[in-house]
């Protein structure tokens, strides 16, 4: 990773006018982790809390993905990069247009062909119909492998889902477990998940 270039990029990203959620925005949120992590995490965009500090996943759904991570032994500094379709927050939350994901995904796919994980963990419908195919279903599609750009793509249930409909957390286990085994494969047979 050129650390120059990737702060010459963050510093791009958060100039954007491309498109009208700048014009409602507090701060771009352009992503968080380590730069050269072998996860990336990709939800759908930010949230009230998310657009107020510039952060992704730090209300609720913020706090039970760290939750979800710590158990599998990850953490944010260390394993992962966490990024979103859109880096600005669609008002009231609502899922961001096809004009927005247009202009915005460019930026995902340079950030990971900068970062370059070999794994992705699609959070929810919009970024597994966003990044693999518009017609997806994520109850279909979640915990099965997709290879996609010679990367391992695991699509699984969006966090707030999870508050939503806690039954969903079973499921959402045994997709992580997925990942920490994909993990232990390609990048560290050492490594030991906490509690998943």
């Amino acid at each position: 990773m050129d650390a120059l270039k990737w702060a010459d990029f963050i510093i791009e990203v958060q100039e954007c006018t491309k498109c009208k959620l700048s014009e409602t925005r507090k701060n771009v949120v352009f992503g968080m982790g380590n730069p050269n992590a072998s996860i990336m995490l990709i939800g759908e965009g930010p949230g009230q809390r998310e657009d107020e500090l510039g952060i992704p996943f730090v209300g609720k759904s913020g706090q039970l993905l760290d939750n979800i991570l710590a158990a599998c032994g990850f953490s944010r500094e260390e394993h992962i990069f966490i990024g979103n379709i859109v880096k600005c927050r669609p008002p009231n939350n609502r899922d961001p247009l096809p004009e927005e994901k247009d202009q915005c995904i460019e930026y995902l796919h340079r950030q990971i062909e900068m970062i370059n994980p070999q794994i992705l963990v699609l959070l929810g419908r919009v970024a597994l119909q966003s990044l693999i195919d518009p017609k997806a279903s994520i109850t279909k599609c979640r915990g099965n492998w997709i290879e996609w750009q010679d990367r391992w793509v695991m699509p699984t249930y969006h966090p707030s889902a999870l508050l939503r409909n806690p039954k969903l957390k079973y499921d959402t286990r045994d997709d992580f477990r997925k990942i920490v085994e994909k993990y232990k494969e390609l990048v560290d047979p050492e490594h030991e998940a906490v509690n998943i």
